[in-house]
């Protein structure tokens, strides 16, 4: 914290890490925030988002000029950009994976996510997927999980997954949860932590490396309660960037505990 009151009013949770850090990550979700919106954005909050995802397909929406000033943007303030993993997948689907990948790097995206939330991917296409996008020159986050909220993968296959991801040299990689929060991954149908699950699934991979999409205020607490300050959050509101932070640091009820 280096605003105007840190001489006098410290953080109640201490530690947390400045950037750049490889953890205490924060993903913004990007659904469709203009120019002038993304600066607005960046200009209040940049010092507390490491990643602005583009979500969904909407990369795709954007004409060259807007698109590369966003990036330039972002660039500027050292937040990285990366299209939702959907994008990902529907290029697969089409079988344009590599030239997807050729464009990113042609436009400036340092970062790419490797998903099959919607499809379908075997093992052996998603080890050639993070081969191929590594090759490319692509700092690579994989994400675990399924969007459809009656086809859950159990808790032991996200963690094999995610943990051949990481075995192949991925940076992160993110337990789905969707926008919504509720009925996928750790969360269940009213969006509250299933702590049997959590458990789980954070016995079996390195904390560091994972981050936990958790788009509502009670799953952001639970877990900065459950691992302190500096745990990956996902899937962040642009207009919560700072009250997360202020979660993080203990500036909320919900995780300053005085007693």
């Amino acid at each position: 914290m280096d605003g105007c009151w840190s001489d006098i009013i410290k953080a109640p949770n201490g530690g947390r890490l400045k950037k750049p850090r490889k953890s205490g990550i924060t993903m913004v979700i990007d659904k469709g925030l203009s120019i002038a919106e993304t600066e607005s954005l960046l200009e209040s909050s940049a010092p507390y988002i490491d990643f602005l995802k583009l979500s969904f397909g909407t990369a795709a929406l954007y004409d060259k000029s807007t698109l590369s000033n966003k990036i330039k943007l972002t660039k500027e303030y050292e937040v990285a950009v990366y299209p939702g993993g959907t994008f990902l997948e529907i290029a697969y689907w089409q079988g344009k994976s590599i030239e997807y990948f050729k464009r990113l790097v042609e436009l400036g995206i340092n970062w790419v996510e490797i998903s099959d939330g919607t499809i379908s991917i075997s093992q052996l296409e998603r080890t050639r997927l993070i081969m191929a996008a590594a090759k490319t020159g692509l700092k690579i986050i994989t994400e675990v999980g399924k969007k459809d909220l009656h086809n859950q993968p159990s808790e032991a296959s996200l963690i094999e997954t995610a943990n051949h991801d990481l075995n192949l040299g991925v940076e992160m990689v993110i337990i789905e949860a969707r926008e919504s929060g509720k009925g996928i991954g750790i969360y269940d149908s009213s969006g509250e932590v299933n702590n049997t699950k959590l458990e789980a699934i954070k016995s079996g991979l390195p904390l560091e490396k994972i981050i936990w999409e958790a788009p509502l205020k009670n799953q952001q607490a639970t877990l900065i309660n459950s691992f302190g300050p500096n745990v990956n959050l996902g899937n962040i509101a642009p207009t919560e960037t700072l009250s997360l932070e202020a979660l993080r640091l203990g500036f909320r009820s919900d995780t300053w505990k005085p007693n």
